[in-house]
């Protein structure tokens, strides 16, 4: 049976007077594809960044047997989590190679750092196009390619994605979910945060419905898929 890479108990977040987070418990095992679904502003992102270590929560966070309790974000991701975050962070002012750089700043290993950045050509072969190019230059679909790949470059054994398809083309979107199977079936577990709930819910392995800052409902990516209150809510009818 496979084991939990992440646990999340009991999480709570404030912003100032509002409890955005309540109470929100989860977890994703081993090679996994887990999905947050549900409405703007329901505590989605918040949760992610309180997992990667971004804003301050109360309650558990255990990634590979280890609580991260004050733990900070960059040593986060040399115990192998990535976060490529909603709205891609790129820096804009640095070439897409100097973003990637970036990604890989945790290792020392210059051959596995090449052979993942080949890697990530093949994935993105618009990236390998644009590595001269200011990020700030790029298409949102090239931007949100630059943002994975230097996720990748970690080589993370859990990956955070928040709203990859935020705002991109049917096309770019279907290839950006093509590429999150691709890296799932390599064997990187993998958190997802989508608006895209049909989407979501088709390449996970279970997933959670976030509503204003609570777990309301779980499943199997099919059996939301095939649930009524989600087809109602997030999948626009039958």
């Amino acid at each position: 049976m496979a084991k939990p890479i992440l646990e999340v108990k009991d999480l709570n977040v404030f912003y100032g007077g509002i409890h955005a987070l309540k109470g929100v418990s989860f977890e994703a095992n081993e090679g996994e594809v887990v999905s947050l679904i549900g409405a703007n502003g329901a505590g989605k992102t918040t949760t992610l960044r309180a997992v990667s270590g971004i804003v301050p929560y109360k309650g558990s966070v255990t990634f590979r047997g280890e609580n991260l309790a004050n733990c900070p974000p960059h040593v986060i991701v040399t115990r192998g989590m990535a976060h490529s975050p909603e709205g891609r962070g790129v820096f804009p002012n640095l070439t897409v190679m100097e973003n990637l750089e970036l990604g890989a700043y945790i290792r020392k290993d210059k051959d596995g750092i090449q052979k993942d950045l080949d890697h990530c050509y093949e994935l993105f072969p618009r990236v390998k196009e644009r590595l001269a190019q200011k990020a700030g230059t790029l298409s949102g679909g090239e931007q949100q390619m630059l943002a994975m790949c230097r996720a990748l470059l970690s080589r993370p054994k859990l990956l955070l994605l928040d709203e990859p398809s935020l705002g991109l083309a049917p096309l770019i979107i279907a290839q950006i979910f093509e590429i999150v199977k691709k890296v799932n079936s390599e064997g990187t577990t993998v958190l997802l945060v989508e608006q895209n709930a049909r989407m979501a819910l088709k390449v996970s392995h279970r997933a959670y419905v976030v509503e204003t800052g609570k777990i309301t409902l779980s499943g199997s990516g099919q059996d939301l898929l095939d649930d009524k209150r989600v087809i109602d809510s997030y999948l626009g009818g039958p």
